[in-house]
């Protein structure tokens, strides 16, 4: 989660964007991650996290750290800030909610110059897991201030959304 290296040439370079790099992001890494190692399909794979706002260098959430280990993964890494090239650099953007979708694809507009290499498929994670999905259906809400409980329901939208990612790319 820290400053990401340019993808290896001919992996598929998939980046979790949340508001701070701290709750939902981290965990959709780590959840990633493990189902894609799980799967066999980790080598052939570059994941990373960001936020729009985050704090560099700040650790994942106790608590998102807390509903991982429940599930046998361990989040590790440092937040960091999403950047325009990361938008040339992955492959997949995969956003908590609508939010800071609308954000990046700001980044995206010509009011910011050329997007040199654009090739960011950008879509909401719960987009990929339900494709019909509408209004507050396309949000993995952020469980920031809330307890254990909320982050269990995360994690389920996460998990749902990064397996179908993984079927997706399979």
């Amino acid at each position: 989660m820290s400053d990401a290296p340019e993808p290896r040439p001919g992996s598929i370079g998939v980046l979790f964007v949340c508001h701070a790099n701290m709750c939902r992001s981290p965990l959709a890494e780590g959840v990633f991650r493990d189902l894609a190692a799980k799967r066999g399909m980790l080598d052939r794979l570059d994941i990373d996290s960001a936020g729009v706002d985050a704090v560099e260098g700040c650790s994942p959430h106790p608590l998102s750290c807390d509903i991982a280990r429940v599930h046998g993964i361990e989040l590790d890494g440092e937040g960091r800030q999403l950047i325009r090239d990361d938008l040339s650099r992955f492959d997949h953007v995969v956003v908590m909610d609508r939010r800071n979708y609308n954000r990046i694809a700001r980044l995206t507009s010509s009011a910011f110059g050329p997007l040199e290499g654009f090739r960011a498929k950008v879509r909401t994670l719960r987009e990929i897991a339900n494709p019909r999905a509408s209004g507050r259906e396309l949000d993995v809400p952020d469980p920031i201030g809330g307890g254990p409980g909320d982050y269990a329901k995360v994690y389920e939208m996460i998990a749902e959304g990064c397996a179908a990612l993984l079927d997706e790319l399979g």
